[in-house]
């Protein structure tokens, strides 16, 4: 499963987020391992610099194989709050989806 980050000019995507951030994903994400064979994160700050509460957004889509994509997004006040949201409204996706095929 790759990760792939994408950042607005307002949100730093350094490298050490990037890494802090993907190995919170693969971990919390590691059961699906084998149905997802790409995610991309991506981070924007709807009010630019201005301070503002929700104002921070994280939409993964996240590639399924055989499948369409799926796309979840979380609002937060910080970066950390809304990639954690964002994994927790994936998984639940996940299940539904993969609880479907199984289910066949």
């Amino acid at each position: 499963m790759k990760v792939q980050f994408n950042s607005d000019k307002t949100i730093s995507g350094d490298e050490r987020n990037q890494d802090f951030f993907t190995s919170q994903i693969t971990e919390e994400l590691d059961r699906y391992q084998s149905h997802i064979t790409r995610i991309e994160v991506h981070l924007s700050d709807e009010n630019g610099k201005k301070e503002g509460r929700n104002d921070i957004q994280c939409l993964f889509e996240a590639r399924l194989k055989g499948r369409k994509p799926i796309a979840v997004s979380n609002r937060a006040d910080t970066v950390q709050q809304a990639v954690s949201g964002a994994i927790d409204k994936l998984k639940i996706s996940l299940e539904t989806i993969l609880g479907r095929i199984q289910n066949k």
